[in-house]
Formats: structure tokens, C-alpha cells, sequence
């Protein structure tokens, strides 16, 4: 008997809700016979296997709470898998995704959801991925982000946002309207303003955390920089920069080249 199908028969054995199948050596739940009918299970974890595909079936977990996907070659998701009615926990981080499925922004109380080392960016996720109201915390780093849209604003209940490592040139003012915000990751992308409005955010704390180093900023901001995030959030609300700000959006200066060569990333091997 494969490790997978003991860890399997002993969960049914004593009605175990929580599945631990990290490194398995596991590259097709086909292997796993009997899981999916396992609907008591509130956490499944499937990390570090060699997962491709993400079987439909797994929606029929429908007590499922942790979802663990992490660190497979899985090049896509099923788009049942939005339909799940308990997932709060969805980690797919350091997989090999270019695209979300459509409706992906249907869960109903999804409130962490990390992507972080893919191949995502602005124009493959579904139209309703800002939807996701009860998200808390949405982790997009070490993807291929050259923009955030003003629909980031709706993610209201947002506490914790990570862009890092991305291809960001430009964040919208709508980053400004959550207010609940207290982790806030940009550093690593090709940034040279941020919108004033992201002054008026509590990042200044010595609970907060606000990363911008490594990225292309205009003097002014740099200077700041050196002295710590909040003197570069009492800048953001300062007139001087609004000025400047209006005139950077209203000459339009090409965005700096890209630096990073991504085409040996994990995430792009066949």
C-alpha cells in the first residue's frame, strides 16, 4: 500500500478531518482512491508533490476549510473549485499557473488566498476575482503584475496585500480606500510614484509593515525612503507631492525596462 492510500485508510478508520500528504511523491490524485469521498475532511495539504492537474471531484470536500496546493506543477485550476462553501484557506503558491479559472471570485468565504510564484498577471484573472469580499489576506508576489486595477478597492476587509517581486509600474489611488490594511508589500517592481492616497493608510505602526525598497522612485521619495516608510507616508499626504504626483500621471514618462529575466523561474519549466 502506497504512503498516500495509509494516511487515507487510517483518516477513515478514525474519522480524521485534517489530511497531511506533504511530499508524498503523489502526481495524480488518481492515485489517492476513496478521497473524495471523504466529506468530513476540514483540511487537506498536498504540498510539495508533483500534482498536475487538479481533479474537478475535489469540490465534493464540501466541508473543507485548508486547501494546501503549494509547491506542485499544477497549470491549472478547476472551476468547481470556487464553489466550495467552507474554504477560508487556498494556498496554489510555486505552481506553474498562467491563468485563473472563470468565476474563481465566487468563493463565498475564501479570507486567504496565496498565489505567490506563478505566472499570473492583470489580464488572466477572471473579471470577478475582486469580488472576493471576505478576503483578508491576497498574496500575488513573484508573478508578472504590471498594474493593479481600481477594483483592488473593493477588497474592503483586506488587512494584508503582497505585489512583491512583480512587474508593477503603477498602483491605483483605490489602494488608498482600505482602510484596514496593515501589510502592504511592494517591493521588487519598476514603481516610480505611488498615488497620494496611499498616505492616508495606517502603515506607519510598529504593527504595520510597508516593503518598498527595490524600485525605480523619483528623488523625493527615495530620500524618504532612507529615513523610514513613515516619513514616506508623510510625504504622500503632502501638497509638494501631490503636485508632483499630477504632473508625473499628465506627462506619462515610459516605465522603467524590465530588469529581471524571469525565463528561468521554476514556474516556467515544462
Amino acid at each position: 500500500m502506497s504512503k498516500a492510500k495509509k494516511v487515507i485508510e487510517e483518516a477513515k478508520e478514525i474519522n480524521n478531518p485534517e489530511i497531511d500528504l506533504v511530499d508524498k511523491g503523489i502526481s495524480s490524485l488518481d492515485e489517492i482512491p476513496g478521497l473524495f469521498s471523504l466529506e468530513n475532511i476540514t483540511r487537506l495539504t498536498l504540498s510539495h508533490n508533483k500534482l498536475q492537474v487538479v481533479p474537478a471531484g475535489l469540490a465534493n470536500l464540501i466541508n473543507l476549510e485548508i486547501l494546501n496546493l503549494a509547491n506542485n506543477h499544477i497549470e491549472e485550476l478547476p472551476v468547481s473549485l470556487s464553489s466550495l462553501p467552507k474554504l477560508r484557506i487556498l494556498n496554489v503558491s510555486l505552481n506553474r499557473l498562467y491563468t485563473l479559472p472563470r468565476g474563481f471570485g465566487a468563493f463565498p468565504v475564501l479570507e486567504i488566498l496565496d498565489v505567490t510564484y506563478n505566472n499570473l498577471k492583470e489580464t488572466t484573472l477572471p473579471g470577478n476575482f475582486y469580488m472576493m469580499e471576505s478576503l483578508r489576506a491576497l498574496y500575488l508576489g513573484d508573478n508578472d503584475f504590471e498594474y493593479l486595477p481600481p477594483e483592488i478597492g473593493n477588497l474592503k476587509n483586506l488587512q494584508i496585500l503582497s505585489m512583491r517581486e512583480n512587474d508593477l509600474i503603477e498602483v491605483p489611488r483605490e489602494l488608498g480606500q482600505l482602510s484596514r490594511l496593515r501589510e502592504l508589500h511592494l517591493q521588487g517592481n519598476r514603481l516610480v510614484v505611488l498615488p497620494p492616497e496611499i498616505g492616508s493608510l495606517e502603515l506607519a505602526s510598529n504593527k504595520s509593515v510597508l516593503r518598498l525598497e527595490g524600485n525605480f522612485w523619483v528623488p523625493p521619495i527615495e530620500d524618504q525612503l532612507k529615513l523610514g516608510p513613515s516619513h514616506v507616508l508623510d510625504y504622500l499626504r503632502s501638497e509638494t507631492y501631490r503636485v508632483l504626483y499630477s504632473r508625473h500621471m499628465s506627462a506619462k514618462p515610459p516605465p522603467p525596462a524590465q530588469t529581471l529575466d524571469k525565463s528561468k523561474k521554476a514556474s516556467r519549466m515544462r
